[in-house]
């Protein structure tokens, strides 16, 4: 599995084989706990949750499907 980089608040993804910026499909795993409230009716919602990790498996591009090709660039106007 290839280690996908992770955006920040100064950079983004960027297909390194169409230049896409915006459309990605994104799978990842997570570990949650979830505070989960059951109406009178058994109906449930979650109200609270926290992600106690989270890691990103893969992303593909949604312009030319290319498959973990994925650079980090700065933001615009990001503070480097």
């Amino acid at each position: 599995m290839t280690t996908v980089p992770q955006p920040t608040d100064g950079t983004r993804w960027r297909c390194t084989l169409c230049g896409n910026l915006t459309r990605f499909d994104v799978t990842r795993s997570s570990k949650v706990v979830e505070y989960v409230h059951l109406d009178l009716a058994g109906e449930s919602s979650v109200e609270e949750r926290e992600v106690v990790s989270e890691t990103i498996e893969s992303v593909r591009c949604r312009w030319c499907n290319a498959v973990d090709q994925i650079e980090l660039v700065d933001r615009p106007g990001a503070d480097s």
